[in-house]
């Protein structure tokens, strides 16, 4: 037997338990998000999950929105599932935002025990850490910090609601809190967040635990080392995500002020409220919304596709093309017009390989959001700025939506399902999992900068 067929004859003679093993770490995330998905359907097909019948696509649609953290729907989450169904969302939105086998891990850290080297790997994959973070610390760290952030936000929506009279108060603010902080944007109020734009402290709420996510893990494990002085400064990486984020959220805003002329007719502060919100829920790929997308200027819907495909940041429960990713491709367009040989961005040196992984994110993305498109105005009957907006907001696990999502016919609804999904690992990871070996993966890994 030729070498080639008896190595497949071989592979296919292994148990499937060994041939998990020996997949590479980007392959196990896939068939983990996937797994995910498909108990999620399961779970909200049965009767008790459903107020009103739900199709089995529209299941599936929903439970991999939920997973990849996107929030889009073609149906109305808040009166088609009943409190068993929004339980069983709220779970696949808190497992899809901090990452596949998270908390499994920290239950085996909790009892003392040794993660194995594939699920150190899984780990590790998912976040895109950096080399100096160790992976058991932190994990530890993730699941900490995600319990106290979301267990506050809460606290704070849960007298934000009382105030407002919503019924459920609790469960409402713990949704949304979970919600809000693994930027998913589902909520439990048919308008999404519309009745409460005025309100200053769920504004204020929303975008805190938001932008928490959104920034990433990498940050806040480094501010509480740096905190606790075990290193002296925050890492780079850091740096570029929290002035990015920053630099983002205040010319987003400004341009919407000035440019939206819908915003005209409510109250100074109110504007305000808005134009940050919409820029905030863009760039974190949270969302939610409190006024009306679908009544927003062009220039403005443009705008926002933009910010939703540089999106958060690594190692956070964001989507999108990565602050660090576009940065890095800053950098590299600044050192080829100025004629430089190193690429650097604000002053610090990049390394060749993070250059270049950046450069195949970028066009690996493009190159999935123009088929996303394309394939949708095959079957969709709809015009370009809808199509373009629903699929950057799928790609980049956004959910926000020009009121398109229940228009969709079944094979629409099929490429917004890959979009997501797709969206979840990365064009460029799922490419990685399917044609890279498992050592080029982890070599890719092992550097300073996340992207």
């Amino acid at each position: 037997m030729p070498r080639g067929k008896k190595d497949l004859y071989n592979r296919k003679k292994q148990p499937i338990k060994e041939r998990f093993r020996n997949s590479n770490p980007l392959m196990l995330v896939i068939y983990g998000y996937i797994a995910y998905i498909a108990i999620g359907t399961l779970l909200l097909t049965i009767p008790i999950s459903q107020s009103n019948s739900v199709g089995f696509l529209d299941n599936i649609f929903v439970s991999a929105s939920a997973v990849s953290t996107t929030g889009l729907s073609p149906v109305d989450i808040h009166s088609d599932f009943t409190t068993v169904g929004h339980i069983i969302i709220l779970i696949l939105v808190q497992l899809g935002g901090i990452g596949y086998m998270t908390f499994s891990s920290f239950v085996l850290l909790s009892s003392k025990q040794d993660l194995s080297d594939n699920r150190k790997g899984v780990s590790q994959t998912v976040f895109s850490i950096p080399k100096e973070f160790i992976i058991e610390k932190f994990l530890s760290k993730v699941v900490i910090f995600t319990i106290a952030i979301e267990s506050l936000g809460t606290l704070g929506l849960y007298f934000v609601y009382a105030e407002e009279g919503v019924k459920y108060p609790l469960w409402q603010a713990l949704f949304t809190s979970v919600s809000a902080f693994c930027t998913a944007g589902f909520t439990l109020f048919s308008g999404n967040l519309d009745q409460f734009s005025g309100n200053f402290w769920l504004n204020f709420i929303v975008a805190v635990l938001s932008i928490s996510g959104a920034i990433g893990f990498i940050v806040f494990v480094d501010a509480w080392n740096r905190i606790t002085k075990k290193v002296p400064n925050l890492s780079f990486t850091s740096r570029i995500i929290l002035r990015t984020t920053a630099y983002i959220l205040v010319i987003g805003t400004v341009i919407i002020l000035i440019s939206e002329g819908s915003l005209r007719d409510l109250a100074d502060h109110e504007k305000v409220f808005a134009a940050f919100f919409q820029t905030m829920t863009a760039m974190t790929t949270v969302g939610f919304n409190t006024i009306s997308i679908a009544g927003l200027s062009k220039s403005v819907l443009f705008l926002l596709i933009v910010i939703m495909t540089i999106g958060a940041s690594p190692a956070g429960t964001g989507g999108g093309m990565k602050s660090t990713t576009f940065t890095a491709v800053i950098g590299q367009i600044k050192a080829v017009i100025f004629n430089k040989r190193d690429v650097t961005f604000w002053k610090q040196r990049i390394p060749s390989d993070r250059v270049k992984q950046s450069t195949a994110t970028m066009g690996m993305y493009l190159a999935a959001l123009f088929l996303g498109v394309y394939l949708l105005m095959l079957t969709e009957d709809a015009g370009l700025m809808e199509v373009f907006f629903e699929a950057a907001s799928a790609l980049g696990t956004v959910g926000l939506s020009l009121d398109f999502t229940p228009d969709l016919s079944a094979l629409g609804k099929v490429w917004i399902i890959l979009l997501m999904f797709v969206g979840r690992i990365g064009p460029l990871g799922v490419g990685m999992a399917l044609f890279v070996k498992n050592k080029l993966i982890w070599d890719n890994r092992k550097t300073d900068l996340a992207i």
